[in-house]
């Protein structure tokens, strides 16, 4: 456990201190932000409820269950038995770019959000899910950028975000096989 512990912790000061440039900072530091997000937020919400039928209904539906239950799972269940602080809160010489914030550090909720989302959407809107999962992955990056997270902190909340978003997926089949297969596309 000491060496991955310490494994992270390098590949931390590796991603924040030694790749770190102005101009990555200051990108990365705006995209962690989800409130600079709330305008894409809404205008998706939007187009998904009144623009794309019953099928953008369905999928604001999913994204919606699937996000809070992500959310929950890792910030008020697995975040509370980990107990692993920030490295903002324990790390000395780090770039740290936005607030610090007092909550834990194992999984990170952004990257279990954004992954759940990526998934859900990859699954109904099937042409370019390197979108999606683009959007995410550099969302996930950039805690650890700007300093608020260890790399194995965005990577556990993938995985997290992911297996839920999978198994709503596996859930949603389940029930509604038959009316999904006119959605999915």
């Amino acid at each position: 456990m000491d060496f991955l512990l310490n494994l992270d912790t390098q590949l931390f000061y590796f991603v924040n201190v030694t790749l770190a440039t102005p101009i990555t900072g200051k990108f990365f530091a705006l995209i962690t932000e989800s409130s600079n997000w709330s305008i894409l937020y809404i205008f998706s919400a939007l187009w998904l409820l009144f623009f794309d039928g019953k099928r953008g209904r369905v999928v604001f539906a999913t994204l919606l269950v699937g996000i809070l239950l992500t959310d929950q799972v890792s910030s008020h269940i697995i975040k509370d038995l980990v107990g692993r602080l920030r490295p903002c809160q324990t790390l000395d010489h780090i770039n740290l770019l936005v607030s610090c914030g007092s909550g834990k550090s194992f999984p990170s909720s952004h990257a279990a959000n954004n992954f759940c989302a990526a998934f859900i959407l990859s699954f109904f809107y099937k042409k370019n899910p390197w979108v999606f999962y683009t959007t995410a992955s550099l969302i996930a990056i950039s805690r650890v950028v700007v300093g608020v997270h260890y790399p194995f902190d965005v990577l556990g909340g993938a995985i997290i975000g992911t297996a839920i978003a999978l198994l709503l997926r596996l859930v949603l089949v389940e029930l509604f096989e038959k009316r999904l297969k006119f959605i999915i596309r």
